[in-house]
């Protein structure tokens, strides 16, 4: 503190003042500015406290050296004095190594005011320095010329060889290589440095020099200006600084060589310095008379063979001088330059070097060489490949046409199968509801059979009572000649005067409680009798008598079974009536009877609107128009515009909205009068747009009238094809044009005063039924297309239908998806027993926690992880697509109209059996209505049932509706598994690069921690790139730039945007 107080001119309590007061912050704003502190830094330092800051300024002061700049240059000037005397320029320059030495220390440590005021125009320290290099290398220089080549050869006599330092660049602002006080290549390429010859006395003061380390210690004291931003960018602009710096190339010194080449490879990779490079080695082949550039280069590499940092430098120089360039050819031109230097057969005899550090960079270079000859095969193999491509992409379309005409065959085979399966299935109905039918009765004969047999042990068991009563004596049984057989009991004792009872054979069992029943007694009204007897035995020779009511069963409950015939050898006299019929029914419960279906047409009565006749012509409203089928159930069903033009002053309207260059309005009364005025030779009975329209068509069918109502009336296509049938259709004569035309005939007026347009009316409107044939002519124009338009949607609906009904694979992901809803909603909603299909749309909807997952995405997971039999259940979805697209209301009532079509043809042809096109037309293609009519019906079917199997309704849910919910369904899942696959995928790659970063941060850990420290100080504003980037080549190999890769250095945001060198 006391030598700073004495310095500056302050006392001891001046200072303690600056010290303890706010004014010290105007001392150290200069010491500030003279750290060369980055921003940063610059606002950390600013937040110390006072005491801080004094004794950053004590520390500063104590390291700054005492000798201003001048005192160097002075005496660097007087060793290039060219009027010293050798004796006193031996005395000078005993002490220049020393000098350069202080001056290499006070450029590096310093502050950057120091070396600016070194730097700047009034010293010019660069221009000495640079010149005092020039100097100190001449001899080398011109002395190995010499030893080559003759005096004459080497030396240019046309030019000078010493340059003032008024001639040298020098400025006080800061330079830029590219603009401001920069030359091109072609401007350095001008300036070589050519010797003429020199002095003896100048020659003999080089070879002085060039024999101690003043190359060396220059060159240091150029690395040191170049540590500063400053000091770099005038090196760079200074128009033979690097010249000089690649001529010390020359040096006998490894360890010079070395440093020089390491300076030339951190300018090569700055912005701009690669050019600059290559003008500096053009000069050096220039001055050292080379037949090749980089060849002295080349001989050293070649010779210092035992000195591994010089080979080492020269091999990282090589390889950053010809890869640092991103153009390709380029970049094969300087490769080929080292090749004709033999540099391929010297990095083979390296191959087994002992040295690491120099394998390294040999491998770098060997990585970032261009095998033209690979790249040449290459570049063929692409063009062959590019044809390959072209010649598959056609074959790809040949077969991606057969494929679609096979999948067509395919599909029509499909829809076949199907509907033979479905019409086995129809039989195999039949079949049961037969079997069933059989069954039964089967069963009931059965049971029939069953009742048989005991009826008859019944009656067996009877008669034999009978006859043991009859043997006993109880009873007696007397035989009548008709059959009968009367049956008495035998008088006990004292009962001889009782009438003896007739009994009735009957089918029922005789009791013997019975048998004592008077037989004149009265007896109550007999049961219903049973059904008839299948066998009507009597008993022989039996008499007659009447059975008591009492001996008769109980009547079964309605519907009786059919009884048992009676015994061989008992019948009944008494003829049983039929049975009553059965009691109806019971109704059916309520739902379960055939429901009434009011069939309509699906189209409400439409009142035909007229024509509206205008006084003027009015102009176009471009609306599209509903056809008369579409209203129905639309708003325009319930309004009515007839009325609201009642409302309306229509004559406004038209006068307000009429077309321009219109005459007085035309009575509708007296058009035909005023018609016929308007040609004096010929009459149009015709409104004049209709007759303009019509003469157009006429133009366009280029036919004779004649011939086109003879086509009309024999239904020629040939003559008259569909096209102007269809345009002729749209002028069939109205009621009034008729009656004009026929009042026209009925005058006897000539027809030639007519026009064509009216002539050709006129015949047109006498064909029979013209309106008729004209449509049967539309129809069977376009009967083949039609069936080829409708065929394949009708199939596609098929196929779709039943491959979506019976696909278990489909039926399981249905399952899944219902497990996983409930799942989720059971907790609030509770369970389902199934859901809509639209439904599976929210799949993509529903999130995880994070965001990062879908449910379906998840679905996607579980079915490849424990249900992989069902992850390709799309695939058992056929024609799904095409039958999305398919409208099958519109494709049905296509169908119905062929149908009244065709129906019209046939009545057409029963009235006219001679007109052999119907007869073909009819005879040909009535079978392909048919099958297209089966197909509808077999579409309409496979459909409904197709949604009804999945909870829908099919009259508010069409095709167009239905299969798109399982297109998007199929396209959102596929693209779920490619997520899914994709992120696996990313997940392994991102585990492989990370256990790969860890091996490498484990071997590289130093030489990683380096590259970010030197990305972070070339960020600061104010540092040099050229120390930092000396290390870091020498602790990372040069990598090329490819096309897809940036350099190791300069992709680093701060130097492509801050050095732009």
């Amino acid at each position: 503190m006391k030598a700073y107080c004495e310095r500056q001119g302050l006392s001891i309590r001046q200072i303690r003042f600056r010290f303890d007061g706010q004014p010290i912050n105007e001392t150290d704003t200069p010491a500030q500015n003279s750290m060369n502190l980055p921003p940063d830094k610059a606002r950390l330092l600013r937040q110390y406290d006072n005491e801080k800051k004094w004794e950053l300024i004590c520390d500063q002061e104590r390291f700054q050296v005492k000798n201003p700049p001048h005192t160097y240059l002075q005496k660097l000037r007087s060793y290039l004095d060219p009027a010293v005397t050798r004796k006193k320029f031996r005395r000078r320059v005993q002490e220049s190594t020393q000098v350069l030495r202080e001056l290499e220390i006070s450029l590096r440590t310093n502050h950057i005011g120091w070396v600016r005021e070194f730097l700047n125009e009034e010293n010019k320290g660069l221009d000495v320095l640079v010149e005092y290099l020039s100097f100190a290398q001449y001899a080398v220089t011109f002395d190995g010329d010499c030893v080559e080549n003759n005096l004459e050869a080497a030396i240019d006599k046309s030019k000078p060889w010493s340059r003032s330092i008024e001639d040298l660049h020098g400025g006080s602002t800061l330079p830029s290589p590219i603009t401001g006080n920069g030359i091109t290549r072609a401007g350095r390429q001008s300036t070589l440095r050519s010797n003429t010859l020199p002095s003896r006395r100048t020659l003999k003061n080089s070879r002085l020099v060039c024999k101690k380390d003043d190359v060396h210690v220059c060159i240091m004291c150029l690395r040191a200006i170049m540590n500063y931003q400053y000091g770099f960018n005038m090196v760079m602009s200074h128009p033979h600084a690097v010249n000089e710096i690649a001529l010390s190339l020359n040096n006998k010194n490894p360890r010079t060589k070395a440093l020089v080449l390491e300076l030339l490879a951190a300018v090569c990779l700055v912005r701009g310095g690669h050019e600059i490079i290559l003008s500096a080695f053009d000069n050096f082949k220039e001055v050292c008379v080379e037949t090749q550039r980089f060849e002295k280069l080349m001989e050293y590499f070649k010779n210092e063979d035992n000195n591994i940092d010089f080979m080492v430098a020269c091999m990282q120089f090589i390889n950053i001088v010809v890869h640092s360039v991103e153009d390709m050819n380029f970049r094969v031109h300087l490769q080929y330059d080292f090749t004709k230097l033999c540099l391929d057969d010297y990095l083979d005899k390296l191959k087994h070097t002992e040295s690491d550090k120099l394998q390294v960079q040999i491998q770098a270079y060997l990585d970032n060489v261009f095998d033209v000859g690979a790249l040449l095969e290459d570049a063929e193999t692409k063009n062959a490949a590019l044809e390959r491509v072209e010649e598959l992409e056609e074959n790809m379309s040949h077969m991606t046409e057969k494929l679609q005409d096979m999948e067509n065959e395919a599909m029509s085979k499909i829809v076949e199968l199907e509907k033979q399966l479905m019409q086995r299935n129809k039989d195999l109905e039949s079949i049961r509801e037969v079997y069933k039918d059989t069954s039964s009765q089967v069963h009931s004969l059965r049971q029939m059979l069953k009742e048989k047999d005991e009826a008859i042990q019944r009656q067996s068991n009877l008669e034999k009572k009978i006859h043991e009563l009859e043997k006993q004596g109880t009873i007696k049984i007397h035989k009548k000649g008709d059959g009968d057989i009367s049956i008495l009991p035998s008088p006990p004792a004292g009962t001889e005067g009782v009438p003896g009872g007739v009994i009735r054979g009957t089918s029922g069992a005789v009791s013997p409680n019975h048998v004592g029943v008077v037989a004149g007694a009265p007896a109550p009204p007999p049961p219903p009798p049973p059904p008839p007897l299948p066998v009507n035995g009597t008993l022989p020779n039996g008499p007659s008598s009447a059975i008591p009511a009492a001996t008769a069963p109980p009547p079964p409950p309605p519907p009786p079974p059919p009884p048992p015939p009676p015994p061989p050898g008992l019948a009944s006299a008494i003829s049983a009536p039929l049975p009553p019929p059965p009691p109806p029914m019971a109704p059916p419960l309520p739902g379960c009877g055939t429901p009434t279906v009011i069939m309509n047409s699906g189209l409400a009565a439409v009142k035909i609107k007229k024509p509206i006749k205008t006084k003027f012509r009015m102009p176009v409203f471009n609306w599209v128009a509903l056809k008369p089928n579409q209203i129905n159930g639309t708003v325009f069903n319930e309004i009515d515009d007839e009325r609201i033009l009642e409302d309306l002053n229509v004559d406004e309207f038209e006068e307000m909205f009429k077309t321009k260059a219109q005459g007085a309005p035309l009575e509708l009364t007296m058009s035909k009068q005023k018609v016929i005025q308007k040609g004096p030779n010929k009459v149009s009975l015709l409104d004049s747009n209709r007759s303009k329209n019509l003469a157009i068509t006429l133009r366009k069918v280029g036919k004779m009238p004649e011939e086109i109502c003879k086509a009309i009336q024999i239904f020629d296509l040939r003559t008259l094809p569909v096209d102007y049938v269809e345009c002729l259709m749209r002028f069939q004569p109205t009621e009034n044009e008729i009656k004009i035309l026929r009042q026209f005939e009925k005058e006897r007026k000539p027809l030639e005063s007519l026009t064509d347009e009216d002539r050709f009316m006129m015949q047109f409107s006498k064909i029979e039924r013209l309106m008729q044939k004209m449509t049967i002519m539309a129809f069977i124009g376009n009967f083949c297309e039609s069936i080829q338009m409708l065929t394949p949607q009708l199939h596609a609906v098929i196929a779709a239908s039943v491959s979506i009904k019976s696909s278990q694979k489909l039926k399981k992901i249905l399952e899944i998806i219902l497990a996983l809803g409930n799942y989720m909603n059971s907790s609030k909603r509770g369970a389902v027993y199934g859901f809509k299909l639209q439904s599976l749309d929210l799949l993509l909807d529903t999130k995880s926690t994070d965001r990062k997952m879908t449910l379906l995405h998840y679905i996607a997971n579980v079915v490849k992880e424990k249900y992989s039999q069902v992850s390709l259940f799309y695939n058992e979805l056929h024609y799904v697509e095409k039958a999305a697209a398919v409208s099958l209301e519109n494709v049905l009532l296509d169908v119905k109209e062929l149908q009244r079509g065709m129906e019209l043809t046939k009545r057409e042809y029963s009235m006219h059996g001679h007109n052999t096109m119907l007869k073909d037309f009819i005879a040909h293609n009535e079978n392909k209505l048919k099958k297209l009519q089966d197909d509808a019906k077999i579409a309409q079917d496979a459909f409904d049932e197709a949604v009804k199997f999945f909870g829908e309704n099919s009259k508010t849910t069409p095709p167009s509706v239905f299969f798109p919910v399982f297109v998007r369904f199929v396209k959102a899942y596929r693209q779920a598994e490619e997520d899914n696959e994709q992120k696996k995928r990313q997940e392994q790659i991102m585990m492989e690069k990370l256990l790969e970063q860890e091996a490498m941060m484990e071997e590289n850990q130093k030489e990683s921690a380096l590259f970010s420290y030197i990305v972070f100080v070339l960020s600061c504003p104010g540092c040099c790139p050229l120390v930092v980037l000396n290390a870091v080549l020498k602790t990372v190999p040069f990598t090329a730039r490819t096309a897809k890769r940036g350099s190791r250095f300069f992709c680093e945001p701060a130097l492509n945007e801050e050095y732009h060198y």
